[in-house]
């Protein structure tokens, strides 16, 4: 799976995929389950880079000390919305608003979709941002900062 980064507005963005062949009823709703679950924990705040303690711990966690103090004063990194994903022919695409959320949650999502790639359905091309000149877009009806 190649991944592709072009112009990312945090809060009007793309995410593109480009499968080998047309997905089936059945990846499709695979798919859309991986995007409706990694956009509720965004909502939820889970990519909130302020706050990785076991991350920064190591392999070892057994008796961490956790901060709750650190863990309270983090700033909200809530992402704010997500599109329903489309698919036409060769190609899916999903709109999404980060909101205030982290850089790792697409980080998040790039491994999740390799995993998918690798095992379920095949990904070409996966490319966050930009526009598509195989499939026009328009401005999206859930977007809130508007030219």
């Amino acid at each position: 799976m190649n991944i592709i980064f072009r112009e990312v507005d945090p809060f009007n963005c793309w995410i593109w995929i480009r499968f080998s062949e047309s997905p089936t009823q059945d990846e499709k709703n695979y798919l859309d389950g991986v995007f409706d679950s990694w956009y509720v924990l965004g909502r939820l705040g889970g990519f909130n880079s302020e706050n990785l303690q076991t991350h920064e711990e190591g392999s070892d966690l057994s008796w961490m000390s956790y901060d709750n103090d650190q863990k309270n004063a983090s700033l909200p990194a809530l992402m704010h919305n997500l599109g329903i994903m489309e698919y036409q022919n060769l190609w899916g695409r999903c709109w999404v608003d980060f909101g205030t959320s982290d850089s790792i949650s697409i980080d998040i999502l790039i491994n999740s979709l390799n995993e998918i790639s690798n095992n379920y359905v095949k990904i070409e091309d996966l490319i966050i941002g930009g526009e598509n000149n195989d499939w026009a877009i328009e401005e999206h009806e859930d977007l809130v900062f508007k030219d």
